[in-house]
């Protein structure tokens, strides 16, 4: 019995030096995980949200940055990355789109079906409210968008929706969105709303709007030549204007010109007149009377017949 347990010892004692090599290495790979992990670096489109004992300590910005190991933890989120959602349609792997018809089909404010598409941008605004605020934020403003796109095209009609109201559309979902993001406040800000594609659900109407819409271009080409031609018959008539005010006051000027040349005769003949009236008179008239009866002959009757005188030039004279 001794003898057995003589032997044994060796073997024990070799176990128990196994076992403490194994209880080194363990601490010894602890202490090193815990010296790595309590280092870490945030870049600059990102900050990380320090939890101490699971509750939310600390935002760190960009740098080298240290926690306390197995007591406090850091997660870090992309805030000034650019993300997006579709909305109607999915992207796959070839980079080709695929319809969901449960997205992207709606009914219009005059009871029409529309199939219509949308591309959203949004980023973190706040990590700690997008962190602890709400379970899944990105399915939430998903689901906030698409109403707000229901509300917005089930008030238009489908002309509008199809054609020259896309940009109206955008415009109000994405005004609606904000609203509605502030006061859920889930630490997302949307930063841009865009229409991929409308279109009918069948061919025939389909059809139907590509002629509205060449119908529409066809009347906005034949306005923009309406416009170009009502533009140079306007210069044309300004021009025109121009030339006829231009001749009204030459011959105004003209007329007063001579309107004072009148007066300055008259003047001057009754200046004259003044210095001998009597002559003046005679004068004035055998001017008159030469002035009327230019080239007549003048006769006289002497009471035995009509007997030619002189010409009235010669007698005035």
């Amino acid at each position: 019995m001794n003898k057995n347990t003589y032997y044994q010892k060796p073997n024990t004692w070799k176990a128990s030096r196994i076992l403490l090599l194994i209880i080194i290495v363990a601490i010894a790979i602890v202490a090193l995980s815990a010296i790595f992990s309590s280092f870490y670096t945030v870049n600059d489109q990102q900050v990380a949200v320090i939890t101490t004992f699971g509750k939310q300590t600390d935002v760190k910005t960009a740098g080298l940055h240290f926690k306390i190991p197995f007591v406090q933890n850091a997660v870090i989120v992309d805030v000034n990355k650019l993300r997006s959602l579709e909305i109607g349609y999915i992207t796959d792997k070839g980079g080709n789109n695929v319809t969901v018809e449960s997205e992207s089909k709606m009914i219009t404010g005059d009871y029409n079906i529309v199939n219509i598409d949308f591309y959203i941008e949004y980023q973190i605004s706040d990590a700690v409210k997008y962190l602890y605020n709400c379970d899944n934020p990105d399915v939430l403003l998903k689901l906030l968008i698409q109403s707000q796109i229901r509300s917005v095209v089930g008030s238009m009609k489908v002309d509008n929706v199809m054609t020259d109201g896309k940009a109206q559309i955008e415009a109000s979902v994405y005004d609606l969105t904000v609203k509605e993001l502030e006061s859920y406040d889930i630490g997302l800000k949307v930063t841009a709303v865009r229409i991929q594609d409308s279109e009918p659900p069948t061919e025939a109407v389909r059809e139907a709007f590509a002629a509205v819409i060449n119908a529409g271009q066809r009347s906005q080409t034949l306005m923009n030549q309406a416009l170009q031609y009502q533009a140079e018959k306007a210069k044309q008539v300004e021009s025109e204007q121009k030339k006829l005010t231009t001749q009204a006051q030459y011959e105004k000027q003209d007329r007063i010109n001579e309107a004072n040349k009148q007066v300055s005769m008259f003047n001057a003949m009754y200046g004259q007149y003044s210095l001998n009236r009597d002559i003046t008179k005679t004068r004035m008239y055998y001017e008159a009377l030469e002035e009327a009866l230019g080239g007549v002959t003048l006769y006289i009757d002497t009471g035995d017949g009509l007997q030619k005188l002189l010409p009235v030039d010669t007698f005035t004279e």
